[in-house]
């Protein structure tokens, strides 16, 4: 995956990578499922492109996959180190 990918970007087309795989469905068969050209998936999963996915095509993957978005997504946020500028805002919570 192109090196301009964010960190949580190649985390999600990894894990459709995983599950395509681990089903056994070729990328062709699943650009094809999902409506999309036949280089669709392999262009995201290619090292040198910076093609991704939109949150419509990757619920479209797990319709196709029979799995849920979240099977897509890591259980917290992904650190680096370009977000620093983040701050975690406090919540006040009234009782």
């Amino acid at each position: 995956m192109h090196d301009s990918l964010d960190e949580i970007e190649r985390y999600v087309i990894r894990k459709v990578k995983d599950i395509r795989e681990q089903r056994g469905i070729s990328q062709t068969s699943l650009s094809l499922a999902i409506g999309k050209s036949t280089s669709y998936i392999s262009d995201i999963e290619a090292h040198s492109k910076t093609a991704k996915y939109n949150i419509k095509s990757l619920n479209l993957i797990a319709i196709a996959l029979g799995c849920s978005m979240k099977d897509f997504l890591p259980d917290e946020p992904i650190h680096e180190k370009k977000y620093d500028f983040i701050k975690e805002i406090e919540i006040n919570k009234k009782s």
